[in-house]
């Protein structure tokens, strides 16, 4: 069974951190790019971060550059986003998800597989 499994998503106060964990089973992650999403009631799942598969390119959201980082562990079949100096405005369910790419590509239209989600809570 091919599945991504999110996990390490709590409740912080503003300027904390999180690291947020995506596993794949049943398919090696070394093929595809994987992104980050995030996505608030009400408003649509945008994207946070991204890294390639082979050479390891990133690219971040202009709301999150500086503070949360992306990588990956193919060895492992992982990917990580390390959250900090987090905001309220951070707030949602954070999903991650593989393009049908080696690098990564723009939007949700070309996901192939979607994490069940964790939710990131930023509130004093």
């Amino acid at each position: 069974q091919l599945q991504l499994v999110e996990s390490g998503g709590g409740s912080v106060q503003p300027g904390g951190s999180l690291r947020l964990s995506c596993v794949a089973s049943g398919f090696p992650l070394t093929y595809y790019a994987v992104a980050w999403f995030r996505q608030v009631p009400g408003k649509e799942r945008e994207g946070v971060s991204c890294i390639s598969s082979y050479d390891g390119t990133t690219t971040y959201a202009d709301s999150v550059k500086g503070r949360f980082t992306i990588s990956r562990d193919n060895a492992k079949n992982v990917v990580w986003l390390q959250l900090t100096s987090l905001k309220p405005e951070d707030t949602g369910t954070y999903y991650c998800a593989t393009y049908d790419s080696n690098y990564c590509l723009s939007g949700t239209s070309q996901v192939d597989y979607w994490g069940q989600g964790t939710q990131v809570t930023v509130s004093s």
